[in-house]
Order: C-alpha cells, then sequence, then structure tokens
C-alpha cells in the first residue's frame, strides 16, 4: 500500500470518529435526511411564530402614534391590557376610532384590521379580486371580506393563535396525563405495587368523589383531583397504624389501566367531546381542556411499552439495587430513556386537536362568540356558497398545518427507526 493511500485512509477514520455517534445526534441526522419533514419544521416554526405575532400584524390598533406631541405604542399597551398588566392611558381611553383619530403620525399593522372589525363600506360578501371601496392600496382586504365586512386575512392570522394554543396546551395536558399513566403502569406491570387494603378501599370510594367535584374548576381541574385524592390516602395512613388493617395486597396496575384505555378507546371521541361540549359552556379553553383529556391513552400505551422495555434493563437494576426509591427509578432513569418515541405520537397528536376545535367550531360547538378560528370562518361559506373565499384560503391553512405536523410525525418515526440507523 502507498504512502498517499494509508494517509487517505487514515484521514477518512478520523473523520468518522469525529463525527458525533450519540442517540440524540443519529436521530438528528437521519431527520435531516427527510427533506419533507425538514421543511415542515421550517413551516411549523413559521406557523408559530404568526401566531405569538398576530396581534403585531393583524390588528386595528396602530403599532405606533405621535398623538397631542406625546408618543404611545397602542398595540403593545392593547396586549398589556388584555393580559391584566397595565392600564390605557387616560387620553387613550378617549378615542373610539383608531382610523379616525387625528394622530400626528402613526404607524399601523401590516393588516391594518381586527379579526372583530367591521368595515361598513366592504359588506355583504366583497371578493378578494373584485372592486372594494377603499381609499387606497393599504387598506385593501387582500383575502376578502365576509358578510359583515370583517377582514378574512386577520380572522385567519388571529386564528393561527388559537389553532396554535389548541394545539400546544392540549397535547400538553395528554402528554402530562399520558406519561404520568404510561409509566405507572409499565414499571410497576402486575405485580410490582402493594398497599394496604384500606388504602385501596379508600381510594376506589373516593375517586368518583373527587371527578365529580375536580371537574367544576375547569382548566384546573387536574391540580384539583390530584389534591382531593390526598384525603383518602391520609387517611388511610392513619388507619394503616392499626394491625387489623395492615394486611396489603398487589394491585394490577397494569391489567386494570390498560382495561380502562380499551374501554376509554371504545367510545367515539368526537362524540364524547360534543356530549361534554353540549352540556358545558363554550370557551376555547375548556374546550383545550376537554381535548387533552380524551387525548392521552396514544401517549399512555407508547410510554407504558418503552417502560415494560427498560425497567429490566442493566441500569435500572443497578439503581434499584443502590437503594433509589421507585419514583426517582422511574423519572430519573427509566422515563428519560423511553420517552423518543412518545415525540412521534404528540407530532400526530397535535395535529388531530387542530382538527377537532376546527370541525367542533364548524357545527357552531366551538370557541366562543368573539374569537376567530379557522373553522367558524369556513363555517361562514355554507351562508354563501358563491363566496369561495371564505371556503378555500381557512380550510387550506387547516390543510397546510395538520399537513406539517403529520410530516414531521412521519419524519420522528424514519429518524427512530433502528432499522434507518446509518
Amino acid at each position: 500500500m502507498s504512502k498517499d493511500n494509508i494517509v487517505e485512509e487514515k484521514t477518512e477514520r478520523e473523520v468518522v470518529y469525529d463525527v458525533d455517534q450519540s442517540y440524540g445526534a443519529i436521530v438528528k441526522r437521519q431527520f435531516n435526511k427527510n427533506r419533507a419533514a425538514v421543511w415542515s419544521l421550517r413551516m411549523l416554526g413559521f406557523i408559530i411564530i404568526i401566531g405569538f405575532l398576530a396581534p403585531f400584524i393583524a390588528n386595528d390598533t396602530p403599532l405606533y402614534a405621535k398623538y397631542e406631541g406625546k408618543t404611545y405604542f397602542p398595540a403593545f399597551r392593547e396586549l398589556a391590557v388584555d393580559l391584566g398588566v397595565a392600564k390605557w392611558q387616560p387620553e387613550m381611553n378617549n378615542i373610539i376610532d383608531w382610523k379616525t383619530a387625528n394622530f400626528e403620525s402613526v404607524i399601523w399593522t401590516p393588516v391594518p384590521y381586527s379579526e372583530v372589525e367591521s368595515d361598513l363600506k366592504n359588506i355583504h360578501y366583497v371578493s378578494p379580486i373584485g372592486k372594494q371601496d377603499v381609499e387606497s392600496l393599504r387598506w385593501r382586504h387582500w383575502l376578502g371580506t365576509d358578510e359583515s365586512g370583517r377582514d378574512l386575512l386577520s380572522g385567519l392570522i388571529n386564528g393561527t393563535t388559537i389553532a396554535v394554543k389548541v394545539g400546544v396546551i392540549s397535547m400538553s395536558i395528554a402528554t402530562f396525563l399520558g406519561i404520568l399513566i404510561g409509566a405507572l403502569a409499565g414499571f410497576y406491570g402486575d405485580n410490582g405495587l402493594q398497599a394496604t387494603k384500606i388504602r385501596v378501599l379508600f381510594n376506589l370510594l373516593f375517586i368518583p368523589l373527587a371527578m365529580f367535584y375536580a371537574f367544576k374548576f375547569g382548566w384546573f381541574a387536574i391540580f384539583v383531583f390530584f389534591i382531593l385524592m390526598l384525603i383518602p390516602n391520609l387517611l388511610a395512613m392513619v388507619f394503616e397504624k392499626i394491625p387489623i388493617f395492615k394486611s396489603k395486597m398487589y394491585i394490577p396496575l397494569d391489567l386494570l389501566i390498560m382495561r380502562f384505555i380499551e374501554i376509554f378507546n371504545s367510545i367515539p371521541k368526537l362524540l364524547l367531546i360534543l356530549t361534554i361540549v353540549a352540556v358545558t359552556r363554550q370557551s376555547i379553553t375548556l374546550l383545550m381542556v376537554i381535548i387533552g383529556f380524551t387525548a392521552w391513552t396514544s401517549i399512555a400505551r407508547f410510554t407504558r411499552a418503552e417502560l415494560l422495555r427498560v425497567r429490566n434493563l442493566e441500569y435500572m437494576e443497578a439503581a434499584k439495587s443502590l437503594g433509589f426509591s421507585e419514583f426517582r427509578s422511574i423519572f430519573r432513569h427509566a422515563l428519560p430513556n423511553s420517552l423518543a418515541p412518545v415525540l412521534i405520537s404528540v407530532a400526530f397528536g397535535i395535529a388531530t386537536a387542530i382538527l377537532i376545535e376546527a370541525s367542533l367550531s364548524f357545527i357552531g360547538l366551538g370557541a366562543e362568540a368573539g374569537v376567530a378560528t379557522w373553522g367558524k370562518l369556513l363555517n361562514m361559506s355554507r351562508e354563501q356558497p358563491a363566496a369561495w373565499w371564505l371556503a378555500i384560503f381557512p380550510g387550506f391553512a387547516i390543510f397546510v398545518t395538520v399537513t406539517v405536523y403529520n410530516l414531521i410525525g412521519e419524519g420522528l418515526i424514519d429518524a427512530l427507526d433502528p432499522k434507518m440507523k446509518q
């Protein structure tokens, strides 16, 4: 072998060794090979930015205004007022219509309309390509208006905020429940958890009562439920001091949880959500909570399967032999090595949550009045089939967002597949 070939082979080996061979780095390289997933991730970032910056992109309140010699930032102040951290200046409260106010100088948002503002000069379904009664292109409705003269582009942009919130918040709830329940089922199995009979009895009797009172608190239901469930366990601690109540039993936790998941999945999810929404008040926050409480099962099954795989591995046996608590073994050692496949379920779950919210808003059971969502905008097209823009643009927004999440999910499936790692 020549000297040049030896040097070249040595250089190639050094390059191979320099490449990060950690699990995260391998998954990242595999994901980057899927161009559709990579571009979907970039598109998702753009959608999230639009959702967070919606008040500064589409609003009838100016970004900057100079009024009576003073400088104001009304759009930023409006957001602070809505969050409850600030109040309007007294002179700003006197302004009824921002567009007719006598500003010395003003800078408007790129889309100078809010999602609820009616342009009375362009009512009754003004087409985006038709003639519009506007002073200049600056005030044109680029995607048309609805029957009341509300700007469709502003509705789409502000609806993006709702779509992002619904996906993230509802799946955050579902992920928390799914990981917690799935981890317990996978780690303990059917013969890994023992409890006194009196503790089991108290918990079984108190669960329906805790659920009844907890769900009255809406968004905080899950936290109230866990707080209420402390009561039977505290009572059990008192009774367990009596010798007659110290006898223990094995709890088939995995069996109980999996049978509950099967029963829960046998109920049509959309029908269950419709039933709950129909008997409660219309609220986008409540809707996000309901979707989260009905979307945890797939995450729980993924987590359970991974915990069943890792609980008998060497590092888990080492943690047990060192005397680590079960809580530490689950959440410090087992879960961090089991969550990668859960990301796939979360990605698909966010897409499903957005579709459910759009479906409910389409039939009038979604967000409360005054909140623009893509489903509501799509619903308006039923009243006027000739207003094609009310069907195409919201429908396209839903299609793109759901497709983006699905492509990211498929990219994660390929990246996490051991057969694909090269």
